[in-house]
């Protein structure tokens, strides 16, 4: 809509329509399906595409020649805000969801374990989505308990419950079962022990995801960078740090809106 022409998209964005990241193209069994007429042209993300219409560049206040380039993912956003470019090192985006995503030199795809990778620039980002998350944590309690529950957890200490933090049945990454049951039980009357629990069970979920991935074929994980709102806490990141074994680092920038303007910047 900023610049009037339809029917373009990115390769991250088009990955689930089918689109063939390897090749750069859509396997041939789509390109003679009655479907690829709806299909848009695919580019690469950062890609110019064209000039903002004048129109709206006038509505908005912006420069005339202002360009819009063809975008990506919010999770993919997320990790170029990070700044990493080292294969081995990942970032884990801590919002509602777990998103875990590795830069490798190898490219890994297993739906059975909901496992699949996008390509950046040479090399592949290898990773999956669990749906464990802050959403849980939101279930159950409120920003400023969350704040003040974690300073009192004991982070060098493991928690004794073995807990799956979901808010309904069924798992997609490390755990691709879509009947898959939580599992939060018992419940401590203590909430600082329930909390420890469920942070150390998504830490579990974490460090299980990034062995799976390995396990496949991807490159040995060096370093975690944190994004999203789970980056603040500071007791969780410890506690991800001992299930991981490898540093944890909170991202320099965190925002998704960075990476896209890193993106469309070229860098």
């Amino acid at each position: 809509m900023l610049h009037g022409q339809l029917g373009i998209s990115d390769y991250h964005n088009s990955l689930k329509l089918g689109y063939d990241v390897k090749t750069l193209c859509y396997p041939t069994w789509l390109e003679f399906s009655p479907l690829r007429k709806l299909l848009p042209q695919v580019v690469a993300p950062g890609s110019p595409i064209a000039p903002v219409n004048p129109k709206i560049a006038a509505q908005l206040g912006l420069r005339s020649d202002c360009q819009v380039c063809a975008g990506t993912t919010d999770s993919i956003a997320a990790f170029l805000a990070s700044g990493v470019t080292t294969p081995g090192e990942a970032v884990t985006s801590l919002g509602s969801t777990l998103v875990l995503k590795l830069l490798s030199t190898t490219r890994v795809e297993d739906s059975h374990h909901g496992i699949y990778s996008h390509r950046l620039g040479n090399f592949w980002l290898v990773g999956g989505a669990s749906n464990t998350g802050g959403a849980v944590l939101k279930h159950f309690f409120s920003d400023a308990e969350l704040q003040q529950l974690s300073d009192r957890i004991p982070r060098d200490r493991e928690s004794l419950f073995d807990y799956y933090p979901l808010l309904k049945p069924g798992e997609r990454f490390p755990i691709n079962d879509p009947h898959l049951s939580p599992r939060m039980l018992p419940r401590s009357d203590d909430p600082v022990i329930f909390l420890h629990g469920l942070l150390e069970g998504i830490a579990r979920i974490e460090a299980q995801g990034y062995r799976l991935l390995q396990s496949h074929g991807s490159s040995a994980l060096q370093r975690v960078y944190t994004a999203g709102g789970g980056a603040e806490n500071a007791a969780w990141s410890a506690i991800r740090m001992r299930q991981l074994g490898v540093p944890v680092v909170r991202s320099m920038h965190i925002e998704a809106a960075y990476g896209s303007a890193r993106l469309a910047r070229g860098k």
